[in-house]
């Protein structure tokens, strides 16, 4: 049996400029960290000759081709997997359309399980690579780079996407202490909605190609508020960096309709009275989770709690995606 575990994330800063899109003219920046929430793969050896799937649904299939999960398919084409005597199984701490990429998660997860199949290591850049062509290039997701590559390679890490498809990955240089406090005090609380991401993605590279001169210079902005949160952590300003957010938040709900919802913003507001300096939903919005900073985690914990929400502890995780067990 193999056993494989993928990070979910937390985006802090330029989210949607690692879209194609967008980086292919201008370069993007993305700061993103790995958080110890996972996504796991097993795949073992069937009794029965066939390629047995089990996610959120189960197939029981005979060829690769007639698999209806489409990243399990280009997957397996892609690795070569093939079966028949094969099972793979599918678990998450926590359920997909919920903004912690858990799509990247997935299909790093999955290439790194089948090549585990062939005996075949691969670099973090190389699984990254492949999950990105499989979901962009392969099957025309309007999704961007930043969930593979943090899935791949974890911890907090900078990502420079050039025009050229090139990706740059540099770890942030950010000291021992403001690493623990800005864990300790981010908060992570989910809005009690999950959704699919696409539609909202779907819009924003639309705008993009066209060059919607309102989305390209958001982007813009947001790039550069990208690189302002990477300073500010870097020279151990948490307080600047809560600021970045809330103004990051502000101007993504300009982005789509859908970003944003009556109950998030009240949401919202109520952190903000409760002691959050900054926060975001988390992903491109819609739903899923309310990422907040605050210096006063014990008030603010009673107040969304109060309104129902419940939290899911952050910790960042340094690994990467693993192979758990190979036997």
């Amino acid at each position: 049996m193999i056993i494989v575990r993928s990070p979910l994330r937390i985006s802090l800063g330029g989210g949607g400029t690692d879209l194609p899109s967008y980086y292919r003219k201008y370069g993007g920046f993305v700061l993103s960290a790995a958080i110890t929430r996972y996504v796991y793969i097993t795949v073992s050896e069937a009794f029965w000759p066939q390629i047995r799937l089990k996610y959120s649904k189960m197939e029981e299939v005979e060829t690769v081709d007639q698999i209806r999960h489409p990243i399990i398919r280009e997957a397996m084409r892609l690795t070569g997997v093939s079966g028949p005597y094969l099972e793979i199984v599918s678990l998450s701490d926590i359920p997909a359309g919920t903004g912690l990429g858990s799509s990247g998660s997935f299909t790093t997860a999955l290439l790194s399980a089948l090549h585990a199949v062939n005996r075949k290591y691969v670099s973090p850049r190389e699984l990254a690579e492949q999950a990105c062509h499989i979901e962009i290039d392969v099957l025309k997701e309007p999704v961007g780079k930043q969930d593979q590559y943090i899935a791949a390679f974890g911890g907090v890490t900078c990502f420079e996407f050039a025009q050229d498809d090139k990706v740059q990955v540099k770890p942030l240089s950010i000291s021992g202490e403001t690493l623990a406090n800005l864990e300790d005090n981010l908060l992570l609380f989910f809005t009690g909605t999950s959704r699919s991401a696409s539609e909202i993605l779907r819009h924003q590279d639309t705008l993009s190609k066209e060059d919607s001169g309102d989305m390209l210079d958001n982007l813009h902005y947001t790039k550069e508020l990208g690189l302002k949160s990477r300073d500010a952590l870097q020279g151990g300003d948490l307080r600047r960096f809560a600021e970045l957010m809330a103004t990051h938040w502000e101007h993504k709900k300009l982005r789509s309709p859908g970003i944003s919802s009556g109950p998030i913003n009240q949401l919202y507001e109520l952190a903000r009275a409760h002691g959050a300096l900054g926060g975001k939903v988390v992903g491109a919005g819609g739903g899923g989770f309310l990422m907040l900073y605050t210096e006063d985690k014990t008030r603010l914990r009673r107040a969304m709690r109060g309104a129902g929400l419940r939290e899911v502890r952050l910790q960042f995780d340094f690994g990467g995606t693993t192979v758990m067990a190979h036997s």
